[in-house]
């Protein structure tokens, strides 16, 4: 495909996105399954395309003059200073020329779409992030590091960067989190590379393993991940704590991948129900709640646009009852973790203030929001201890 044809590709999947139901993702795979003409690099561009769109949704539409497919790219590109007449130039399976009424000029763009965020949040993300809240958006429209988590069960930081060269990937150590590798190059061999096929490292990103990494390393009674969902907080738990971790989620299904990524990983995980849980038993309950995702939207930009405002309130309102719930879990002397990949107080700092001010055992011993940047994604975490 030449560039013009991964521009009118990345316009039919936008259109498809925009106009349905489904997640983006979803969109994306369909439609590369239904045209197979399109090699490993032009799937890879398009997808650049289409992912660097959504992060700019709103910028690029106001730029372009609408919110569909054709306007958006329009505004992409002129926005990289690319001439519009090669692209737009009717030509082969590239898109048809543009007319007079899609070169503009178009109403000046408001604060809320020059930030790429949605008008209802606008408010609440001035709110909570105050002084940082357009800088925060703008990391936010840029393309995330690809972070991988060595298994220390298996392998060492050194040896796996080692290997990892062997299959092409270039990764270096991350300055402050001790199992986390930066990858430089070639990160989408991993996932078909020997090394993670062996389970000598897992995808995850940088802050999320930071949570895992400041826990203290000898913890008195079982662990459990409470919200488990697909388990990578589960396999970080045991390769860092070098020892069993209970796994429970509301939705076991979405742990059904977890026994056999752990069997890869080497780690002893056991996946529990309801009725497998036991108050006061837990040294550590580490609860990863459901959250707006707000902080990973780089990797995630269309998570940014289906959010509502009456979908975040149900998400405060989950993260409230989950911490209720797991506190009773926690054994006395027990921690209760917990974690967002948000970045707004609502969520995070704010949601560790109601609890501990509701359980006058509950002490929070220390609280850390990380901001989006190039060393992790948006990332909270909080260690709470229940008295003895």
């Amino acid at each position: 495909m030449l560039s013009a044809a991964r521009v009118q590709a990345t316009i039919e999947i936008l259109d498809e996105i925009l106009e349905g139901d489904d997640a983006a993702e979803v969109v994306i795979t369909r439609w590369f399954r239904s045209h197979r003409f399109a090699g490993s690099k032009d799937r890879a561009a398009v997808r650049d395309h289409i992912y660097d769109a959504l992060r700019n949704l709103r910028s690029y539409a106001a730029r372009g003059g609408g919110m569909w497919g054709r306007a958006v790219m329009i505004g992409a590109l002129l926005g990289k200073d690319t001439d519009l007449s090669l692209v737009f130039s009717g030509k082969g399976y590239g898109p048809s020329e543009l007319d007079t009424q899609e070169i503009g000029p178009f109403p000046e763009a408001s604060i809320q779409e020059r930030f790429d965020i949605p008008d209802w949040l606008w408010p609440i993300w001035c709110t909570d992030l105050a002084d940082q809240a357009q800088d925060i958006a703008e990391k936010l429209t840029h393309r995330a590091p690809v972070f991988l988590r060595v298994n220390l069960i298996k392998s060492s930081v050194r040896h796996v960067i080692e290997i990892l060269e062997k299959d092409g990937i270039k990764a270096i150590a991350h300055d402050t989190v001790p199992t986390a590798l930066l990858v430089l190059e070639n990160a989408r061999w991993i996932l078909n590379s020997n090394t993670y096929l062996e389970g000598l490292v897992e995808l995850q990103d940088a802050s999320s393993q930071m949570s895992i990494c400041n826990l203290p390393i000898h913890i008195d009674g079982e662990i459990l991940d409470y919200c488990a969902g697909g388990g990578g907080k589960s396999l970080a738990l045991a390769a860092w704590l070098k020892c069993k971790v209970f796994a429970h989620d509301t939705a076991p299904l979405r742990m059904k991948d977890l026994p056999s990524r752990a069997m890869r990983a080497g780690a002893d995980v056991e996946c529990i129900s309801e009725d497998e849980l036991y108050n006061d038993s837990y040294g550590l309950v580490f609860c990863d709640v459901p959250c707006s995702g707000s902080g990973a939207w780089r990797r995630d930009p269309w998570g940014k646009w289906v959010l509502t405002e009456e979908t975040l309130v149900a998400v405060i309102q989950t993260q409230a009852q989950i911490l209720r719930q797991a506190f009773e879990y926690v054994k006395p002397g027990g921690l209760l973790v917990y974690a967002t990949c948000s970045v707004l107080q609502r969520e995070n700092i704010l949601q560790v203030d109601c609890v501990t001010s509701s359980h006058a055992s509950l002490e929070c011993l220390e609280s850390n929001q990380i901001m989006p940047s190039e060393t992790g994604d948006g990332f909270f975490y909080s260690y709470m201890r229940k008295d003895k």
